[in-house]
């Protein structure tokens, strides 16, 4: 199996998390500053290459209803950009409250607020991941 890349994808960032080569576990990487589509298909492409990536999973930020709202869209538009880029597979995940989740984690582990922040996109990627990898496991 190969690994896999989990993006929680914003406006100002984008969280990175990858799998181990089993498929079986999530690992925060990095967050990246977003900077122009290109520069960060730059940094994307350089950490498809470092882990030996095969496929790419992105957060899908669905309304609480189940629909699509332009938060989601975007992520799409990015998802489709990502695959025609890369040729790699993009796997859309459904990720509501991942960034709650990852905040609460964060707040009972009594992360202050600033580190918070730089960390909050990266664990969410993470979750994101993680949840993909455990549905495709059962």
């Amino acid at each position: 199996m190969t690994r896999l890349l989990g993006l929680d994808v914003g406006d100002k960032t984008i969280g990175v998390a990858v799998s181990d080569e089993l498929g079986w576990t999530a690992q925060g990487v990095e967050t990246i500053k977003r900077q122009s589509k290109e520069k960060d298909l730059a940094r994307l492409k350089e950490l498809i290459a470092q882990y030996q990536v095969g496929a790419v999973v992105v957060g899908l930020p669905k309304n609480m209803n189940g629909t699509i709202g332009p938060r989601a869209e975007l992520c799409q538009a990015f998802g489709k950009f990502l695959e025609e880029r890369t040729s790699l597979p993009v796997h859309m995940w459904d990720e509501r409250l991942t960034t709650m989740a990852a905040e609460r984690m964060l707040i009972s582990a009594d992360v202050s607020r600033q580190k918070r922040k730089t960390v909050i996109d990266k664990m969410a990627a993470t979750l994101i991941l993680q949840g993909y990898l455990d549905a495709k496991s059962r």
